[in-house]
Order: structure tokens, then sequence, then C-alpha cells
């Protein structure tokens, strides 16, 4: 008989879930502990009872950008975009944290301007490469208490090329530069930005030591401390490489390479440092350590996302610009013209992008292509023109075209009546042919010196030059002015020297009367001008007339003079020397007129044995090569029994 089933008991076995108060008790004890994985967890527990709670959102979104999981953390956002819950802050935040800056400033306008949102504008505007708005932004927020609010505030003063005000800005707020290393940091960079290099190395080094104990007492790690103070070593290292310490920049910059350090940024400033302090030694040394910073999968020289979101564009465009130029170097022309025609989309507002381009062009003997591409580039850049022209006029003088040269030079304000670009732009005119416009720029300069209030006048150097000039070119009136205009005003004797000189093919009488004025030679009583006239000039005085000073001078370097005994070879005797030695001892020996050559064996040359034999040595000598040789071998071979035959014949 078969046994009964037993019948299951059906107990419901689901339990009611947790009370709401609960599971935010739960919440918060693990984001107090940073556990933000499990944070995340319990909000969506929360979510699923509640799908619309607000706080469980924020908690979550939050947790996820704790966690620096800002994609996650964008996503729900978005997702919950349509609820009434203004989640508009942390938006703007995981956009500023994913490089995406221009729609975070779009996000940060619709929001209330509190010290949060304007503090947050401040780092997007920093980044953005927009320091003076930075710089306002952080100057409002100066009345709020915000920790490390100084330390935005002077990254911002330097970047905004207000560097000599940080000083007072520090004591506006009343606070040191020593008080935290991030600012010591950055008033270091102050310094260097004022080229005061001495003061930013001490700083640097006690910043160094004020972040080591401070993180030491924090209980960090040692690897830790190291990527955090790695920025205050590179500089430390850019600083002495500034100052002629090259051997020790160099050493530390090899040993941040070597360290492979998180603080990517670093190590990207660190090699492009180490590169640049190389120059066009290594280059192949240097194109592999500038891989490194590159995207892994791009095929093109390209920053890794991580160094273009961390790096600044100063940065960013020196690492281009010297990739570019050791490509040049390595003359690898196609990878050079590619980067560098994709550099002005990266750098609009720059100049160096376009520098490059015409490095390029220079290379492959594209001058007039250069001076056109930099002549539109300083019409376009007016304020940062001066760099271009100078290098325009550089590239033009090189490709024999001076009157782009002068061109360039001429619009140049800051430099344009200086006497070292006059003397220049008057040079490549006279190269140019255009001598009238070179005496327009020597009347201008002139004109400006002579209106001008500074001390350092250069009147003195450039109406000299002027009137030798005029005198050159048959403007005698102009040079006589001139010169005439300096003997008045600076009472120089070279120049009353001239004026005679010029004044004597114009007015002959007044060249007399400013020739009273020299001072008379010493010892020249009289000259008779017909008989100085028919000689061929000055001739060298002989030696009965010559003066008694040159007599001692010749008798004090006698004096001087020391007889020293020779010395003699060891074992010679100065009294019984010997024979003399043989003068053709040096000679080699076939050359000497004693030699003999060796006479020639003529018993070698004798032949043992029959008539018409062969020695084996000469058969191994000369092989049989040709029939006509082999032909002679057989013959020679054939008639050698006959002569032995004839010989027994005769006998009988």
């Amino acid at each position: 008989m078969a046994p009964k089933s037993k019948e299951k008991s059906k107990t419901s076995t689901s339990q009611p879930p947790p009370a709401i108060e609960d599971l935010f008790t739960s919440l918060n004890d693990h984001i107090q502990k940073s556990e933000f994985e499990e944070a995340v967890k319990l909000a969506d527990k929360v979510l699923s009872i509640v799908p619309t709670d607000e706080d469980a959102i924020r908690c979550k979104v939050v947790a996820l950008i704790k966690d620096d999981k800002i994609d996650g953390a964008l996503s729900v956002i978005n997702s919950f975009q349509k609820l009434p819950i203004d989640l508009g802050f942390q938006k703007a935040y995981c956009l500023y944290r994913l490089n995406k800056l221009d729609e975070a400033l779009v996000c940060l306008k619709g929001l209330e301007r509190d010290s949060d949102t304007l503090l947050l504008e401040s780092q997007i505007l920093y980044r953005l490469g927009k320091a003076d708005a930075c710089v306002d932004v952080c100057q409002r927020l100066s009345k709020s208490e915000i920790e490390s609010l100084e330390i935005n505030l002077v990254a911002a003063l330097i970047t905004a090329g207000k560097a000599s005000q940080v000083p007072k800005a520090l004591e506006g707020l009343k606070i040191k530069p020593t008080s935290t290393y991030d600012l010591a940091y950055n008033t270091a960079c102050s310094l260097i930005e004022n080229n005061n290099y001495a003061d930013a190395e001490q700083l640097l080094l006690t910043a160094k030591r004020i972040g080591q104990e401070t993180l030491t007492e924090d209980d960090c790690s040692d690897e830790y401390i190291e990527t955090e103070l790695a920025p205050i070593s590179v500089q430390l290292a850019y600083v002495q490489q500034v100052l002629g310490q090259n051997q020790e920049s160099t050493s530390s910059y090899v040993d941040i390479f070597k360290r492979n350090l998180a603080d990517e940024p670093s190590l990207a400033v660190a090699v492009n440092n180490l590169v640049a302090s190389k120059g066009s030694k290594d280059i192949s040394d240097g194109l592999r350590k500038f891989d490194r910073l590159k995207e892994k999968d791009s095929q093109n020289f390209q920053l890794s996302q991580e160094l273009d979101a961390k790096l600044s564009q100063k940065n960013k465009e020196a690492i281009y610009a010297n990739r570019v130029l050791l490509l040049l170097h390595a003359n690898k022309m196609d990878q050079a013209r590619e980067l560098s025609a994709a550099l002005p989309g990266m750098f609009p507002e720059s100049v160096i992008p376009t520098l490059l381009q015409a490095a390029v062009l220079v290379r492959e003997n594209k001058a007039a292509k250069a001076e056109e591409l930099l002549g539109q580039c300083a019409e376009k850049f007016p304020e940062k023109s001066k760099l271009v022209l100078l290098a325009r006029a550089q590239i033009a003088a090189s490709a024999s075209h001076p009157h782009v040269a002068a061109e360039s030079l001429s619009k140049i304000p800051d430099i344009q009546n200086f006497p070292a670009t006059v003397a220049t732009i008057v040079a490549l005119k006279e190269r140019a042919g255009d001598n009238d416009g070179a005496a327009a720029v020597l009347d201008s300069a002139i004109k400006w010196w002579s209106n001008s209030m500074t001390e350092s006048n250069k009147l003195s150097v450039l109406m000299p030059e002027a009137a030798a000039f005029k005198l050159r070119h048959g403007q005698e009136e102009e040079a006589s002015r001139l010169y005439e205009e300096i003997v008045k005003n600076h009472n120089s004797t070279d120049a009353l020297v001239g004026l005679v000189t010029t004044l004597a093919r114009v007015n002959v009488e007044k060249a007399e009367t400013y020739e009273k004025q020299l001072k008379p030679l010493p010892g020249l009583k009289a000259v008779d001008v017909d008989n100085l006239e028919k000689t061929s000039g000055a001739k060298p005085i002989e030696g009965a007339a010559a003066s008694s000073s040159q007599e001692e001078v010749k008798k004090e370097k006698a004096k001087r003079k020391r007889k020293r005994k020779p010395k003699y070879p060891k074992g010679f005797d100065p009294a019984n020397p010997g024979p003399p030695p043989d003068p053709e001892r040096w000679l080699p020996r076939r050359e000497r007129s004693s030699y003999r050559p060796k006479r020639k064996d003529k018993r070698a040359a004798q032949i043992r044995g029959s008539q018409g034999a062969v020695t084996k040595d000469k058969q191994e000598a000369a092989p049989s090569t040709s029939k006509s040789n082999q032909a002679a071998s057989s013959k020679a071979n054939a008639a050698a029994p006959s002569s032995k035959a004839s010989k027994k014949k005769s006998r009988r």
C-alpha cells in the first residue's frame, strides 16, 4: 500500500517592508562612514517604496558624486527631471566634473546667487580661462566665510595677469601666505610671475615642509603625500631650472618621471620641462616621453581626457608647441604640418599656433607664405602682434625681402624708436634701395626723442648716425645742420670734427671758424700744407728717430727676459758631446743617402733538372686557365723524352 502524500503547509514567507525611518537612519550612517556604495543601495530601497521621495533622490545623487560616479549621478538627475525637484546645482557640478564647462555655466544662470553657486561659478570661469570674471566673483565672495576662498582668489589673480596684487589681496583677507601649503604654493606662483625666483624658491620649500607635516599628522600614506605634494616638487624644479641649477632640476624631473605618480598633470608638466631643458638633444627620447601623455586609442598626438580636463590652456599649449618643435628637429614634416594645422582650433585666442605654422612653412622653403600668414595674424590680433611681427621681420630678412622686414618692424610702436630698431630698419631700407625712407626713419626717431621727457635720451646716439648717413648719401647740408646741433647741445669733439669735415664741402669759411675750436695736437707746431699734399702718406719712423720712451720700454723688456739653462738628456755631457747626430735620422731608411738596396739572389732564379722542366712551385703559382696554356704545357711535356733520346744518340 502506497504511503499517503504529505501536504506541505503553505505559509507566507514574505515579510513586511522595513519602515522608511529605519532606511533613512541606515542611509545616514553609511554616508557618515563614507560608504557611498551602500548608501546608493539604501536610497534605491527607499525609492522602490516611495519613487518620488526628494530626500532619497538627493542622497543618491550626492552619494554617486562622492563615489566619483559622475556619469551615474548625471543620469539620475536627468531621469528625475520631470519631478518638481531642484537639482540644478548638482547638475552644474556634474557637468563641471565632466569638463562640459559651457553647459555647466548655462545651468548655473537660473539658480540663486548664493555662496555655493558663486564658488562653483568662479571655478568654472577659471577653467574656461576667463580669469578677470573669476576674480570679480571671488572678490564678491570675500565677505562670506568660505573655506579656502583665498586659494582660489590668488590662483585667479595669477591667471588674470594680476600677480602683483596678490600681497594686497591677502592683506585685505588678513591671511598669511604660509597659513596652508596650498596658499603658500599659489603665492610662490605669483612670485614666479613677478620674476622673483629666489623668494619663490624659499616659499616653495616652506610649502613642501608645511604639507609634509600637515599630511603626516592626518595619518596619510606616503604614496598619497607624494602625490599631493607633486605640484610643489615640479614647480620647485622649474624655479631651479630658471635659476641655472640645471643638474638639480633635471634630476628632480627624472625622479618624478620614474616614480610615475598618480598626479597626471604634474607628470605632464615635468615631462614638458624636461624635454624643453634638453632642447634638440635626444629628440627621439623626447618624442617617446610625449607619447606617454597622449590618448591611447588615438593615432595622432592628442592629450588624454584627464590631462585635457585638468591642465590649463597655457600648459597644454606649451606641450603641443614643444611636440611640433621636436617633430621639426626630427625632420618629420608631415606630422609637424598636421599637428600645427590642428592647433588654431584648440587655441583660437593665441598666436603660438600661427608661429608654429610659419616655422613649418620656412622649413619647407615657403618663406613668402609664412610672411603672408604672419601678416594676417598680426591684423587679427593687434594687441598680440609684437611677437608675430618680429618673427615676420626675421623670416623676411633671411629670405632677402628687406622691404617686408622693414615694414614689419615699423609696425611695432613699442620699439620703433629704439636705436637698435632704427639702425635695423635703416639698414633694411638701404638694402631695398629706399634711401629716402631710411632718412625719414632717422628724422622721425630724432623728432620723437626730442619731444621725449625720459631721462635716458638717445639723441646723442641717433644724431651722429643720422649725420653720417646723410653725409654718405650726399646730403651735406642736412649732415652739417645735425653736426652743428650736436656740437651746441652735447659739446662733442667727434661731432666737431665731423662738422668741420662736412662744412669744408659746403661752406669753407664756416668750416674755418669751427676749425679754430679744435684743440691743437700735442707736439705739432706747424704744418706745411703744400708739402703735406705732395707726400704719399705717413712713413714709418726709422730707428735713429725713435723716441726715448720706446727705447726705455725695450730696455725694460730686455731686463725681464731670463736665460734658462737648457735641459740635456740623461747621461749627456755637454763638454764632450761626441759626434754630431745624423741629420737624416728622421728620414725613412730608403730615402737616406747611405741607403743601399739588397742585391737580388740570382741563384734563386736558376732551374734545377732536365731541359724544359718546370718546377712545382711555378706550376702551383700559375695554373693554366686557357686552352693556349694547356697546349703549351702539353708540348713541353712531349718534348722532354725526345731530348733524352737525342742525348743517348749523341753518346753512341
